[in-house]
Order: structure tokens, then C-alpha cells, then sequence
């Protein structure tokens, strides 16, 4: 039995943050939501496809951090998503250098035994027909929608599109995502008005983040919080700063703790996770604690 699941890419990162070098790195929100989730002593596997090229020693290592692979298939004859990360002022750019194989409903076993899936793509790679069986197999159902309004390119360079299918998202039970692309989703701009959008295609729980200006957060027909973020002087790289967040969140959530802490417990573990570049181990509780403790402090009802 699991606590967490995550389905969707590893990937092989190559991040730019403009020192006259590329940085080439594991990632994938398996990756980063796993780690963190890892952090906080949770049970964690993953349902991915990697190519032929995707390096041993990233097996290795993940598995001797104790995530659990089984269910990641190697598709010889193909590659493994990778992307170029290319840190700019006031953001980042994305650039597609290679798409691995689509994530299908065979590649979720029936038996599986979990308390969350996390729905996580970054490339469309999860088919509709595999969101719908996974549906089935969990207590709790999250997605976080980045890889559903990515367009590419002939270059591979990322625009966001409004999804294709919106009804999809009835069957979840919490979204995460960045305003910007809440903001494509929904149509709308203020956040507030995202956020009841999301609520009418039926989700339960709403998860809106906004880098260093913090996050809302809301519960359909309860109150709306603004949780700040735990800013770190020692910050490097942003790279999966969101998965980081949605692990810790979900790894508290899943034990039944408070929201707002649980909010808190995102906050304070991405602010650790962009200390280094690309992935790392995320550091012992106590610390985790501490600077949670430091955001719920600062909450505020909306």
C-alpha cells in the first residue's frame, strides 16, 4: 500500500540560469513530488515511461532513496523526455528536446493499492482512457495540469493553450497549478474568479500558486486563505519548486491534517528544494517544521 503515486514523465533537465554552462539534471514531477513526499516519511511509486537513454544511475538513486519503480517502464528504441529550462528575467522558458513514450491505461495495473494518485503531466503524455482508470483506483485524486495547455512548436519552444477537453477535470479532487496557467484554463484573470471557475468544473479543492507572492488556497463553499511563501536567501533554482510543494502538501494531507497546515508544510519544503540545483534530498522534519511553523503565522483569510 502507497500513500502517493505519481503518473507522468521523468525528464532530463537541462537548465540554463545564465552562467555560461548548462546543468544537466534529473527531473519530472516524479521526481520532485516524490522526494518531498519522502521527506515527510511517506510511501511513494511512480507510473512513468523512459527511454533507452535515461541514465542508470538516476535508477539507482532514486531507488536507493526508497521510491519505488516497479511500475517504470524502459521503452527501448525510444528517448526520454528532456527539456531545455532557460532562466530569464521574471521567468522561465521551456523547450522540448525530446517526448517519450504516451502513458496508457495498461500502464496502470488494476491492483494497484494507494491512498493518492497525482496526475502530473508535462508533455500530454497521460491519455484520457488512463486519467479514467486511475480514477478509480485511489481515495484521493489530484492534478496538477501543467503538460495539458503546453503547445510546441517546430523548435519545441512552450506556449500555453487552453486544454482541450475541460470536463476532465470533474473527476478530480485537487487541482494545483500556477496562476498563469489557471489563468489559460479558466478564461478569467482575477484569482478569485479563477478559483470559482475551478470550483464549477467540480473540483473540491483549489490550489493556486503564485511564486514568491505566495499561494490561495480553497475548499468549495468554505473560506479562501492566502498562504505566504517561505522565502529562502540561499535560493539557486526554481526547478520543480511546484512539485516540490504539491509532495509535502499531499504527504499532510493524506495523514488528515489541517489544510492551511498542510499549505504551510508545501510552503516551507519547496523553500528548501530551490536551494540547489536540479533535485536533492529535502532535509530532516524538524527544519521542515520550523519554517512551517514561520508561514502559519502569516496566513490570512481572504
Amino acid at each position: 500500500m502507497f500513500d502517493i503515486v505519481t503518473v507522468g514523465h521523468f525528464s532530463i533537465d537541462y537548465i540554463d540560469l545564465n552562467k555560461g554552462f548548462l546543468h544537466k539534471s534529473l527531473g519530472g514531477p516524479p521526481t520532485y513530488v516524490s522526494l518531498a513526499a519522502l521527506a515527510l516519511n511517506s510511501r511513494v511509486s511512480v507510473i512513468s515511461k523512459v527511454g533507452s537513454d535515461f541514465p542508470e544511475e538516476y535508477v539507482k538513486w532514486l531507488e536507493k532513496l526508497g521510491i519505488d519503480l516497479s511500475l517504470v517502464k524502459r521503452v527501448s528504441n525510444s528517448r526520454t523526455t528532456s527539456y531545455l529550462l532557460k532562466y530569464v528575467s521574471g521567468g522561465r522558458k521551456l523547450r522540448l528536446l525530446n517526448r517519450g513514450p504516451p502513458i496508457e491505461a495498461d500502464d496502470i495495473p488494476w491492483n494497484l493499492k494507494t491512498k493518492i494518485i497525482h496526475v502530473a503531466p508535462i508533455t500530454g503524455e497521460i491519455t484520457e482512457k488512463a486519467v479514467i482508470k486511475a480514477r478509480d483506483l485511489c481515495e484521493i485524486f489530484s492534478l496538477d495540469p501543467q503538460g495539458l495547455v503546453r503547445l510546441f512548436n517546430e523548435g519545441g519552444w512552450t506556449k500555453l493553450v487552453p486544454p482541450r477537453n475541460k470536463k476532465i477535470f470533474s473527476l478530480f479532487d485537487i487541482f494545483k497549478s500556477s496562476e498563469l496557467e489557471a489563468r489559460v484554463i479558466t478564461g478569467v484573470s482575477h484569482p478569485e474568479r479563477i478559483i470559482r471557475k475551478l470550483h464549477e468544473f467540480g473540483i473540491n479543492l483549489v490550489i493556486i500558486t503564485m511564486g514568491e507572492k505566495g499561494l490561495f488556497l480553497s475548499q468549495r463553499n468554505r473560506e479562501l486563505y492566502w498562504i505566504p511563501s517561505c522565502l529562502s536567501e540561499r535560493a539557486k533554482d526554481t526547478t520543480g519548486a511546484g512539485d516540490t510543494f504539491i509532495g509535502a502538501f499531499l504527504s499532510e494531507f493524506q495523514r488528515g491534517k489541517d489544510l492551511i497546515w498542510c499549505g504551510c508544510i508545501g510552503s516551507a519544503v519547496a523553500s528548501i528544494s530551490v536551494e540547489n540545483v536540479g533535485p536533492s534530498v529535502l532535509g530532516y522534519k524538524s527544519i521542515i517544521y520550523s519554517r512551517a511553523e514561520r508561514v502559519y503565522e502569516r496566513v490570512a483569510k481572504i
